[in-house]
């Protein structure tokens, strides 16, 4: 059963007890959004290099696994989209493998350890794959499609007479490349000491002699490299997007070899967000720029899944900082489509996004004080008269009584309290998803919405969230 509808601000103090209010698991809509993260929620592709080649992007990456203990495995992928359909994703397999899986043959005959964050670049007509491998020399790839297959042409080869790992790093360590204007081609890596090299474009394998290069991106402020660069040319200037920590900055230059000027930073792993490192890269789509990252799930700095957010570059340059939301390559979200819960992009308190099978990845660990938001969702701008607007929660209990607050706009701001539901102590610990349909006030415009966690008893979860959505109905 459903609480009666009333239209009244009465709505916002309205406590529903659950066990009196079950539905079936799929009374809900099964229309549900695209958002952040954009990928299908089973697949973990973090230090995404997004590329455009004729009217699709691509995405090339690391690739993690659910609910995993440490970063990436032994396989790189490749997904694309069309340019005209952001939200509909193909995945074009394992292009590269260390290690003979799944019947497919092992690529990397020197190594059989994980990949790392790979880059792709197109030369001479021909899609080059760069691909990091732990602790051994990284790997250069080849093919005709940038969707692939690939085959691996061997390793990099430096100069005559230098060390083959210029400076510490023999693999490479986060291969990024710039195929500039007049051919030349620019290779940035680095791990707490940014690097780079001129390949050579009749044998993408050769490091020319005398080009290489240290210290790029200083590791002092206001700087602080790290990790990660990702170079690109816009309007005729050199950006190079890299980690400093949790956080991914910019530096700019007029020559392709540097020195870098300090501009900011674009996006970041921190705050509300889980924190962890990042890595990504920019890309233009239909005009509009977007910055590519990941988040980390399952309460680890590991299995990470791909977002992107919209940015601007103005037009002296710079790149104002963004922050996480639940959009993607969208401009809001619809409340009247079911919005899963993992793509949340505020986290306080605790909770996590896990992976309990293919299809359900809830937010746990929901303790008093927890709060999870959603941003941002476009209600609209017209209510007709005698319309009504009620939310449907699904959820499970989980192990102590409390209860789910539901906020338009941030509860440590200037937010609204629109309901609350009731987690009974009696329920506490049953296994069923199961769905409560409460009434709120009509709503209009574009907002963020919060799920706030109360009890009692401090520490202990109380309720596991699946999904929610809005619906609005005439009396």
């Amino acid at each position: 059963m459903t609480t009666p509808p009333r239209r009244s601000n009465a709505f916002a103090r309205l406590r529903v007890i659950c066990p009196a209010l079950f539905f079936g698991l799929f009374a809900m809509p099964l229309v549900i959004h695209a958002a952040n993260p954009f990928l299908p929620g089973y697949e973990y592709i973090p230090d995404g290099e997004p590329r455009v080649y004729g009217d699709r992007v691509y995405l090339y990456g690391s690739h993690d696994l659910a609910n995993s203990r440490s970063f990436c495995d032994y396989t790189l992928k490749v997904w694309s989209a069309p340019l005209n359909d952001l939200n509909n994703w193909t995945d074009h397999g394992v292009v590269l493998t260390t290690r003979d899986i799944d019947g497919r043959k092992d690529d990397i005959p020197w190594s059989d350890n994980q990949f790392y964050a790979p880059d792709i670049a197109k030369i001479n007509g021909k899609y080059y794959l760069f691909a990091q491998i732990v602790g051994s020399p990284c790997a250069v790839a080849v093919s005709d499609s940038p969707s692939g297959p690939f085959k691996v042409l061997g390793k990099f080869k430096p100069p005559a007479g230098v060390p083959i790992d210029f400076g510490g790093w023999a693999q490479y360590f986060d291969p990024g490349v710039l195929v500039d204007d007049d051919g030349k081609v620019y290779l940035h890596w680095g791990f707490k000491h940014s690097q780079m090299a001129q390949l050579d474009p009749q044998d993408i394998t050769r490091i020319l002699p005398d080009t290489y290069r240290e210290n790029t991106i200083p590791r002092e402020e206001p700087f602080k490299f790290f990790e990660a660069p990702s170079p690109r040319k816009i309007n005729g200037v050199y950006y190079l997007v890299y980690a400093n920590g949790a956080e991914l900055a910019y530096a700019t230059s007029e020559s392709p070899t540097g020195p870098y000027t300090y501009r900011g930073v674009i996006i970041g792993n921190t705050g509300d967000a889980h924190g962890g490192n990042i890595h990504g890269g920019l890309a233009k789509l239909n005009g509009q720029w977007y910055i590519f990252y990941h988040r980390q799930t399952n309460n680890t700095n590991f299995s990470r899944r791909a977002c992107a957010e919209r940015v601007t570059i103005e037009p002296d340059g710079s790149i104002t900082q963004v922050e996480q939301t639940s959009l993607g390559f969208e401009k809001s979200l619809d409340p009247y489509k079911v919005t899963p819960s993992d793509i949340a992009c505020v986290f306080r308190g605790g909770s996590y996004v896990t992976e309990l099978d293919k299809r359900t990845r809830p937010v746990l660990g929901n303790r008093n004080g927890c709060v999870v938001g959603y941003k941002y969702f476009d209600f609209g701008d017209t209510i007709l008269p005698g319309q009504f607007t009620q939310l449907t929660l699904q959820f499970r209990n989980a192990q102590t009584a409390g209860e789910v607050e539901v906020w338009l706009g941030d509860p440590k701001g200037d937010g609204e309290k629109l309901g609350a539901v009731l987690i009974d102590q009696q329920e506490a610990g049953k296994d069923a998803w199961r769905e409560l349909t409460i009434p709120v006030r009509n709503i209009s415009g574009r907002h963020a919405v919060y799920l706030k966690f109360t009890s009692d008893k401090q520490g202990t979860p109380i309720a596991d969230i699946r999904s929610f959505v809005f619906t609005r109905d005439t009396q």
